[in-house]
C-alpha cells in the first residue's frame, strides 16, 4: 500500500488569506486536533512580518507548541533570508520559500525577481548548511504561479524547469510545484511533474500544492499521483489562496482529499472522523467564515474503510 503524505497549510495559507485573526488558543487546538487524528505535517505559520500579515505574529509561538506533539512535523513558510534566520531559531523543522515562476508576481509578493530569489536561496540553503546536522531543517522550494499567473497570464513550462534547476543548484533540497492561481489542470500537471523530474531528478520533486479554484484540485492531485508525487498539501475546509495573486481562492480540502485517498487504497495514517471534527474548532472562533468539502457535508459512506469479502 502506497503512504501518502499530506501536509497541512491551513494555519497558515488558510489564516493569511480572511482578514480577521484567529485567537492564539484556537490555531493551538486546531493545530493539536490534527496532529491527534493522525496529520504527519502542518506548516503552523510563516514569518512574514507582523505588519503585512498580523495574522502571523505568532508563528514562533506556535512552533514552540507543535514540537510538543508527538509525531508532528513542524513546517513554516519563510518569504526571505530573516524570515529564515526566524523560523531556525524558533525551532521549524521545514522551511518553504515561495519562489514564483512568474517574475510580476514574485516583484508583488516578495518585491524581489528572479536573480533576487535565487540569490535569496542560495543564502538560506548556506544558512542552513550551517546548522548542526540533527538542528538542520528541511529546506524546499515552492515554485509559486508554476501553472499560469493571474497578472502576467501563462508561465513557460520550459521557464519553470530552467528556474526549478536553478532553485536546485542554489542549494535548495527538493522543489514542489504550486498552483498558487487555481490555472492548472490534470494534463498540464503531469506534463510539467515528469519534465521537472526529468531535469531535477525524481526525488528532487515530491510536492505538489493545489487550489480548488475552478474544481480541479483532486483531479490535479490524482494526476501527480499518476507522475509519482507522494506529498499533497491541502487546507481543512478549504480555506485559503493567495492575498497577492488576485481571484486566487481556496486550497483543496483536506477532508475532500483524505477521504479520496483512502477510498481509492492509499494510506494516509489519517483517521478521517476525527479530521472532520476538527472543523468546528475553526466554525467556533471564526464563526461565519466559510468552510468547504462534500465529504464533511455528505458523511462517510457505509461500510467506509472495511474491505468487502
Amino acid at each position: 500500500m502506497t503512504r501518502i503524505h499530506i501536509s497541512e497549510v491551513g494555519p497558515r495559507d488558510g489564516l493569511q488569506s480572511i482578514d480577521r485573526v484567529m485567537p492564539l488558543e484556537a490555531k493551538k487546538a486546531w493545530i493539536a486536533a490534527e496532529a491527534a487524528a493522525g496529520v504527519p505535517e502542518i506548516e503552523v505559520g510563516s514569518f512574514v512580518p507582523p505588519s503585512l500579515l498580523p495574522q502571523m505574529a505568532d508563528t514562533a509561538d506556535l512552533i514552540a507548541f507543535a514540537k510538543g506533539l508527538e509525531g508532528l512535523a513542524v513546517a513554516a513558510l519563510v518569504p526571505n533570508f530573516k524570515g529564515a534566520e526566524r523560523a531556525i531559531a524558533a525551532g521549524a523543522e521545514k522551511i518553504s520559500i515561495p519562489f514564483s515562476m512568474s517574475e510580476t508576481h514574485s516583484l508583488r509578493n516578495v518585491r524581489k525577481d528572479h536573480a533576487a530569489m535565487l540569490a535569496e536561496i542560495r543564502a538560506i540553503a548556506e544558512l542552513v548548511a550551517s546548522r548542526p546536522a540533527d538542528s538542520r531543517p528541511h529546506f524546499e522550494v515552492g515554485l509559486a504561479t508554476a501553472f499560469g499567473c493571474t497578472i502576467e497570464g501563462p508561465v513557460s513550462e520550459a521557464s519553470v524547469v530552467r528556474l526549478a534547476a536553478a532553485a536546485i543548484e542554489a542549494g535548495a533540497v527538493e522543489v514542489g510545484l504550486s498552483d498558487t492561481t487555481g490555472y492548472a489542470n490534470p494534463a498540464q500537471v503531469r506534463r510539467l511533474v515528469r519534465a521537472v523530474k526529468a531535469e531535477v531528478g525524481d526525488g528532487r520533486l515530491n510536492t505538489l500544492h493545489l487550489h480548488n479554484t475552478r474544481g480541479l484540485g483532486l483531479a490535479n492531485a490524482l494526476a501527480g499521483l499518476e507522475e509519482g508525487i507522494t506529498t499533497l498539501d491541502a487546507s481543512l475546509g478549504g480555506l485559503g489562496g493567495c492575498p497577492f495573486a488576485p481571484g486566487a481562492s481556496g486550497n483543496i480540502v483536506t477532508e475532500d482529499l483524505v477521504f479520496m485517498l483512502e477510498a481509492m487504497g492509499y494510506e494516509t495514517g489519517i483517521d478521517l472522523e476525527k479530521l472532520m471534527k476538527v472543523r468546528a474548532i475553526i466554525a467556533d472562533a471564526l464563526p461565519g467564515e466559510p468552510l468547504y468539502g462534500f465529504t464533511p457535508d455528505a458523511g462517510l459512506p457505509l461500510g467506509f474503510g472495511k474491505v468487502a469479502a
